[in-house]
């Protein structure tokens, strides 16, 4: 269920971030509504999936280094998951694409922002469920 809550979240983050930045492409403009909700959907999943298996591993073996820009690194591992997951959805025929690095580091910025805003909103991806401490004693 947390993965569910998670594709919604980084869905609706990958469509504002896109309506936002103008370096950012993700899907056809000329296809109908409903092919674009399965193209961001499509590739919510594939970014939640890349986020699930490999940033962790990348984050750990980048921790001194998250260490020594004092978490700024965070940001470029954000990046560079945008940019793999822009890859992974070309080959499987879906457009995410970035004009440059930079593109995709506001990107990562944005997505980031908006998913953790959601996410403290709606408490998607909480692991208590969204109760508080007092609800839970």
């Amino acid at each position: 269920m947390r993965l569910l809550g998670s594709v919604i979240v980084t869905g609706l983050a990958l469509w504002v971030t896109a309506l936002i930045l103008p370096g950012m492409h993700l899907g056809e403009n000329s296809a109908s509504l409903l092919t674009q909700v399965l193209t961001i959907g499509a590739i919510a999943l594939v970014l939640s999936l890349i986020n699930a298996i490999i940033r962790p591993v990348l984050s750990f073996l980048a921790l001194p280094l998250t260490c020594l820009t004092l978490g700024l690194f965070q940001l470029v591992i954000n990046t560079l998951m945008l940019l793999l997951a822009s890859w992974v959805s070309g080959l499987l025929g879906l457009t995410l694409q970035f004009d440059s690095f930079w593109w995709a580091l506001g990107a990562g910025l944005i997505i980031g922002l908006l998913s953790a805003i959601v996410a403290g909103v709606t408490g998607v991806g909480d692991e208590r469920g969204g109760r508080t401490r007092a609800a839970r004693d």
